[in-house]
């Protein structure tokens, strides 16, 4: 007679609603954080555009003076190479098929699938963003840059990648990794002289947020994927 303890009893079914509970609740968590990030944002520039109209705030003046007593031609090199990573043909096309590719490759479609998600609705909210706030770039810029400076999209792309593959890997090299081209993409946007500081930080909270919110809808396969590639020690176990 079955008592309804088992595990397609009462108790099987309880685990089953828990499960799905946690599963609702872990979705929600990105969901709910990406989104304050865009909100943050779009709030930032909001502020800069109505309360400073649009010229610099207090901590992007001291922020440009640091920076340009410490400016020199390695620097200068080396922010010139971020720059070419982060933006252009490089930037928008390149890097991000190679990443596309090389997860195909690796067997995570899903994954793929994820990262050229973000990248394009990252890519699309820093333009919509720009177009909004219209915020004039630095006069001393040290490169060529496209119309709007906040928010920065460099460093919006840098933020995107670095949480997505973050996600997709979920490791803390990976994550360490991805921490440190992101502010090695805001220090060399401000050392060029391309961007305020505001600017670089509405963009990492762009990227950020959006790979967050993307996040949620593609939890389960990604979670499914990446069990499937790395699958727990005590299944390997238990089948040996």
């Amino acid at each position: 007679m079955d008592t309804g303890a088992g595990p397609t009893g009462r108790d099987g079914r309880a685990k089953s609603t828990d499960d799905a509970r946690a599963r609702a609740v872990s979705r929600r968590v990105p969901l709910f954080s990406g989104i304050a990030a865009v909100l943050l944002a779009a709030g930032l520039g909001l502020l800069i555009a109505a309360r400073f109209d649009g010229l610099p705030v207090e901590i992007d003046e001291e922020w440009a003076e640091e920076i340009l007593e410490i400016r020199g031609p390695v620097g200068i090199f080396l922010a010139t190479v971020m720059d070419r990573l982060g933006g252009g043909i490089i930037g928008v096309f390149v890097v991000p098929v190679l990443a596309i590719v090389a997860l195909l490759l690796l067997r995570r479609p899903w994954g793929a699938a994820y990262f050229l998600a973000a990248s394009v609705a990252s890519a699309g909210l820093v333009q919509l963003l720009k177009q909004l706030f219209g915020r004039a770039r630095p006069e001393d810029m040290l490169v060529t840059s496209d119309f709007g400076s906040f928010p920065s999209g460099h460093v919006a792309n840098a933020a995107t990648i670095a949480v997505t593959i973050g996600v997709i890997v979920p490791r803390v090299w990976v994550w360490a990794v991805g921490t440190v081209y992101v502010v090695l993409m805001i220090v060399s946007r401000t050392y060029l002289g391309v961007h305020w500081f505001t600017d670089t930080i509405g963009g990492a909270l762009v990227g950020v947020g959006v790979a967050l919110i993307l996040w949620a809808p593609f939890a389960g396969p990604l979670e499914r994927e990446r069990l499937a590639w790395h699958p727990p020690r005590f299944s390997r176990q238990r089948a040996d």
